[in-house]
């Protein structure tokens, strides 16, 4: 039996919670990884795992062992860094993930330069709207929109993101200002929404939430396809600040109802904690965040 091996099969299973989850991570069969985790556990005579329909815990044994695990894998990664030469130059590959279009308007145009500043950098951008297991998915950095759950990871805030109303200045001239939520019912309105087309948007400020009824013109699937349509002269639509800071600053697109739009979203990189921090890391942390700063600053 491959030790190493076998320990990292018994990591990812801790990590992800489950056989199927840790064959996904490892690109290895189900069977597989099953196959392993109990031939490990027949030559330790010991049960590392309490298993359920949904989800495999480590035992009292499992969890001192896999500690071990950790330990000597961390050493053996290490090593190979070193002698690689990811500590003494950024080298490597580096895995990025961020929401679809906080990723296409800020972080892409940004990696592009990054990677011409460091040439034995790779990047892998995932760029997605769900939320994404960064052990799982094999992620060193995440950049996310929100209130941030509690956990051990080390997050730098980079800025905020507005939800905002707009409309471009030709329907605005032929239509007016709305000056009141309940203005809205008067003003054709751009909405989103997958399956049904919404009669309301909601307002909050502070703990005071505001349901507020709108007249849908056009609805549409993506806040990129409002903007657009508001750009032409649509009518009102409601969307994250930084996918029409472009139009805004353009020219062809303004802010309306100010006064009733909700705290702004705080915006973060994410990352796990290690020492020593790799170079590429590094390299990527001090480049992409006083950049990003700077961007959302515009927002």
């Amino acid at each position: 039996m491959d030790r190493l091996e076998a320990m990292s099969v018994i990591i990812a299973v801790t990590e992800t919670g489950s056989i199927s989850a840790a064959s996904r991570r490892l690109r290895s069969p189900v069977a597989t990884v099953s196959r392993k985790v109990a031939e490990l556990e027949s030559r330790l005579k010991a049960q590392l795992f309490q298993r359920t329909s949904r989800r495999m815990t480590l035992t009292d044994a499992g969890r001192s062992y896999i500690e071990a695990c950790k330990r000597i894998i961390e050493q053996v990664d290490d090593a190979e860094r070193e002698v690689s030469g990811e500590y003494r130059i950024p080298k490597g590959d580096l895995g990025v993930t961020s929401p679809w279009g906080l990723g296409h308007t800020h972080l892409l145009p940004l990696a592009v330069e990054f990677l011409k500043a460091y040439p034995e950098i790779c990047l892998r951008l995932m760029l997605t709207d769900r939320i994404v297991n960064t052990v799982e998915e094999g992620i060193d950095i995440a950049i996310r929109v929100g209130v941030l759950p509690d956990s051990g990871m080390i997050a730098t805030r980079v800025g905020s993101i507005r939800i905002v109303v707009c409309a471009s200045p030709s329907y605005l001239e032929a239509h007016g200002h709305p000056k009141q939520l309940s203005d809205l019912t008067r003003h054709d309105c751009i909405t989103i929404d997958d399956h049904a087309t919404p009669s309301t948007w909601k307002f909050v400020r502070g703990n005071r939430a505001t349901i507020a009824p709108i007249r849908s013109r056009l609805c549409v699937n993506t806040s990129e396809a409002a903007v657009l349509a508001a750009i032409e002269g649509a009518g009102l639509t409601r969307v994250m600040s930084y996918k029409m800071d472009a139009a805004k600053h353009a020219g062809k697109l303004a802010i309306v109802l100010e006064k009733f739009e909700p705290v702004p979203l705080p915006v973060h990189i994410i990352y796990a904690p290690r020492k020593p921090v790799p170079l590429k890391l590094r390299a990527f942390l001090n480049w992409i965040t006083p950049r990003l700063k700077v961007r959302l600053a515009l927002t």
